[in-house]
């Protein structure tokens, strides 16, 4: 990246086309590949990889030739399904099935049916067999996303899986054989959850067999200038738009702003200025005023203690604000309560919780 004496920053233009969807790395290259696959290929794709996330490529190169379970941890937005896609694609499994699953997102009575499958007449409504996921990623891999919201009454049956490679369907009785590399992930702190009682301790050790922490953007400074040329040149790209310079004093904003929502968020923001750009200038829109309280204050004051109580326990529950497992519960307050002191205390969860947020308003 180039600064110009006009106080502008030019931007690099890109050969290849960017996928939208992917926050860490250049686009999906894999149809023009060759059959002869260099080792690094899917590396060489990966937004920021001379800068601090060095340590952690090593670390994915290291691990990918092996069957290891890993567990990839970070907050939210960080980039972990990338760096188990970048797992997978350096591993000998990389000809077969990716398959992903988002714990998260499915109701928990619904879930061991997505992971394990079940026998026709399992439960009203199975008419038919069904192959869950495990099955799906046979010799391949399966990315397992926030397995911290795996519910405790399955956890048993996904340890067993790891530990044996067998399972049975929902509602049969024959053992499924098989040969599965799993690659987990949370933004959660497990390590609490199993102190809490709200994790299996033998499930958590059995996942976390090699650890892999992904460092939030606010701690990787030196990479925010290459995301920012990269997802101008990709949505430019896709809008059909020429956006040839970023003001210098815009990519100054961006380096110092804190971005709670990590990757995610930058590749938001620069969406939204793209699309506000004309005459190949990059027009940027406000940035969140509100940022987490900055660790090592001096003197903080009673005020600044309960701020960085409640954004821990907010982060801690991934700004889930009610529910057992929410940051209310952690805190010991009520719901609405905890709104009223988030909206005194100018705390906002971050843009992708929106719904929280809403509520908050309508107080």
């Amino acid at each position: 990246m180039s600064t110009a004496s006009n106080s502008v920053v030019k931007v690099t233009s890109y050969s290849e086309s960017s996928s939208i969807s992917a926050p860490l790395y250049h686009g999906d290259v894999r149809a023009a590949r060759k059959p002869e696959r260099r080792e690094s290929s899917f590396l060489d794709t990966i937004v920021g990889r001379h800068g601090s996330l060095r340590a952690i490529l090593s670390q994915v190169k290291a691990v990918a030739g092996t069957n290891t379970t890993v567990l990839i941890t970070g907050e939210t937005g960080t980039g972990k399904e990338v760096i188990a896609r970048a797992i997978h694609e350096l591993s000998p499994r990389r000809n077969r099935n990716l398959v992903k699953i988002n714990c998260a997102a499915i109701p928990s009575g619904l879930l061991e049916s997505e992971l394990f499958g079940h026998e026709r007449g399992a439960f009203t409504g199975a008419i038919n067999q069904r192959i869950g996921r495990f099955e799906l990623a046979d010799r391949g891999t399966l990315f397992l996303d926030e397995v911290g919201d795996l519910p405790l009454e399955l956890q048993p049956k996904l340890l067993r899986v790891l530990q044996e490679q067998e399972f049975e369907r929902l509602g049969g009785n024959r053992p499924q054989r098989v040969d599965v590399r799993v690659v987990a992930a949370s933004n959660q702190d497990l390590k609490q959850m199993v102190r809490d009682r709200e994790f299996r301790e033998d499930l958590y050790y059995r996942l976390n067999a090699f650890p892999i922490y992904l460092v939030p953007l606010r701690e990787r400074k030196t990479d925010i200038p290459e995301f920012v040329e990269h997802f101008v040149q990709q949505f430019a790209n896709s809008m059909e738009k020429t956006i040839e310079t970023i003001p210098e004093e815009t990519m100054c904003a961006l380096v110092r702003h804190h971005w709670p929502g990590n990757i995610r968020e930058l590749q938001n923001y620069i969406a939204r200025g793209v699309i506000l750009s004309n005459d190949g200038l990059f027009e940027s829109g406000p940035l969140e005023r509100c940022e987490p309280l900055e660790p090592g204050i001096a003197n903080p004051t009673l005020e600044d203690k309960v701020r960085r109580e409640i954004l821990v326990a907010c982060q801690r529950a991934n700004w889930k604000l009610g529910g057992p497992r929410g940051a209310a519960a952690r805190l010991g307050l009520k719901r609405t309560t905890l709104f009223y002191k988030m909206k005194r205390l100018g705390i906002a969860p971050p843009a992708d919780h929106w719904q929280d947020a809403g509520s908050m308003e309508r107080l």
